[in-house]
This record gives structure tokens, sequence and C-alpha cells, in this order.
């Protein structure tokens, strides 16, 4: 053990390092604050203030400074008293009788329970789509007919003009459904009656088909349906175990072709529906709602027209017999028959609508 620590002992001798570090001065210095209290002699204060307590005793009517101290004994217990007490903090938030938060005024519920539009805006499990119980009611709405249920569903939305609205009758959705999950994709022309009216996405580095600006005079649009779980499910039919048609919520996007093929899936749509189904069991009403994004090339009233246009191209009649050539353009463009697909076709069925 002794020949281990004899080099560390030489190495420190033979250095010129001093043995401890520097050694730091503090300059602080702790007090007792017990003693840092200043304890005032009252005979001192009196002596110091004698003068104008005399003085304040003979305007008084007091014959000496003790009868001027009785009299204000109570004044000055009352002043000492509100000296030392501390006062509480008081909430803001009135308190129930176990001591959580007490519940919302229920005034305030109650007006908002008058009116079957909504103001406020529930999550949805879908990101990005609002449920309909964030514009209306909904068991206030299913005590109305359908056609009042309609007013309400184009007031709720007649504040925006970005925005468009409709109500589907069941059987007409369902119809559009059954052939949307098949041909989810499809293009749809949007007529211009000036050739320098390309949307900016169409200048930005790609034009649309050369065949499209010269011979058709319109602007092609992408379609593309989206099926989502339903944003919000009656709690009726949960509760019972009923099956219920209220078992998605479906989304159609429409954006410029020419923007699709620069940017693909990471293009910006100019408009967005969405199609709610939480009256479909009660009343065999979708409610249709939609935004068009300002500065993206499209009107509201084209956007209208875009929308019309879809539900003429995927509703096929009852035995899906009756869409005829527009069922068959539909088809085609999903199969990518390229032969077959024509673009004059497309325009000549949109022109018959």
């Amino acid at each position: 053990m002794a020949s281990m620590r004899a080099p560390a002992i030489r190495n420190i001798i033979g250095t010129n390092k001093p043995l401890l570090g520097p050694v730091q001065r503090r300059w602080a210095q702790v007090h007792d604050v017990r003693f840092l209290t200043t304890h005032h002699d009252p005979n001192r204060v009196l002596e110091k203030y004698k003068e104008k307590l005399d003085r304040k005793a003979k305007e008084e009517g007091h014959a000496s400074i003790d009868s001027l101290k009785q009299a204000y004994q109570d004044k000055i217990k009352d002043l000492k008293a509100k000296a030392e007490s501390i006062p509480q903090p008081t909430s803001s938030t009135p308190q129930s009788p176990n001591g959580s938060p007490a519940a919302t005024s229920t005034t305030t519920a109650a007006k908002s329970a008058q009116s079957p539009i909504s103001s406020s805006i529930p999550k949805s499990p879908t990101p990005g789509i609002k449920p309909l119980s964030s514009y209306l009611d909904i068991p206030k709405i299913l005590t109305l007919p359908a056609k009042e249920i309609e007013t309400l569903w184009r007031l709720r939305h007649a504040s925006n003009p970005q925005s468009i609205c409709a109500t589907i009758p069941l059987d007409t959705y369902m119809r559009m459904v059954n052939v949307a999950r098949q041909n989810p994709q499809f293009v749809l022309p949007l007529p211009r009656t000036e050739a320098s009216s390309q949307p900016e996405d169409a200048k930005d580095g790609v034009s649309t088909d050369p065949h499209q600006a010269a011979s058709t005079g319109a602007d092609i649009h992408f379609l593309q349906w989206g099926f989502h779980p339903p944003a919000s499910v009656n709690a009726a039919t949960q509760t019972t175990n009923a099956s219920t048609l209220n078992t998605h919520t479906s989304t159609v996007l429409f954006t410029h072709l020419a923007s699709y093929k620069l940017h693909g899936s990471y293009s910006q749509p100019h408009t967005v529906i969405t199609h709610h189904l939480d009256l479909a069991d009660e009343k065999g009403l979708i409610l249709m709602n939609g935004n068009v994004l300002p500065d993206r090339g499209v009107a509201v009233d084209e956007a209208k027209l875009l929308v019309m246009w879809l539900q003429r191209f995927y509703d096929w009649g009852v035995d899906g017999q009756q869409g005829g050539k527009k069922a068959e353009l539909v088809r085609m463009f999903s199969q990518g028959d390229v032969q077959g697909f024509k673009l004059e076709d497309l325009m000549a069925e949109v022109e018959k609508v």
C-alpha cells in the first residue's frame, strides 16, 4: 500500500500548485430576523408628540392627554383590528355545496336551448370535419318537418358568402354513394368564356391539356370522394343497438386538374363539401354543406355548378341503368380507359344537363 501511495505523494510535492484551490470569500452575513424587528417604546413616542397631543386635547375640551386617549380608545381598537386582519381572496367561480365549481349559469343554458341553431363546436372523431351538431341542435331539429329543416339549414349558412349547402333525399344520396365507392375519382369541366381566365395553378408551371383549352374552352376539375367515420352518432340509436344509416361522413374535394397534375395528393382543393347522415334514420335527409376557398380561381356559383354535375354524373337511377353515357364516362375514367374516354363526350354530356 505504501509503494502505491509514494508516486502520488511525490507528484503532489513536486508540483508548484497549492494543495488547496483558491478560497472564495463570502461577504454575506446571516442575521436572525427575530432581532431585526424594531420595538418602539411608547413613552418615547409620547414625549415626541406631547406638545401636539396637548394642543389636540385642549381643542376638543379634554383636561389631559390621558382623557384624550380614553375618548379615542374605541377608534384605536378598530384601527388596530383592521390593520391586523388579512383579507381572504374571493373566488370568481361560484362554489357548489361540496366545494367543487358550480355548473354554468342556468340562464345561459336556457338561452342556448331556445334556438335549434347550435353555437358550440363539438369535436369530431375525424380531424378537419365538423359534426352536424356544431351547426344545428340535432334533438330540436328532429322535432321539425323536412321543409323547416331545409329552411334552417340554408339560414345557418346564409351569412357566409363562400358557403354552399343543400339537402339531399336519402335514396338519391345512397345511389350516389354506391357509385362513388366504385368510382371515387372523376373529372368535370367548367366552361370558360374567356381564354385568358386560366386558374392560378394552371399558370404556375403547368397548363391544362392543349386539346382542352382549344376545343372545349373549359377548365377541367378533378374530384375525389372520401369516406370517414360518422362525425356524431345518435345517442338513442346507440343505446337501443338498432341499425342505423349514419355509418359514415363523406366528403368531396374539387381541385384544378392542372394543380393535381403538378402536386398530386398535396394539391390544395378549391372547394370541399361534406355530407352529414345524422338525420338519415329519422328524417330521410342528408345535409350537405361546403366551403369555396377565396382566391383559388373558382367563384361560388361555379362551385355550385360542379356540385350539381356531381349529382347528375353519380346518380344512375333506381336500378343503376339510367346513367347512360354519363355512367359510361365515369366507368372509363376509373378504369383508365384512355382510348374510350373522350373529353369532347364529357363536354357534350355536361351541355345536356
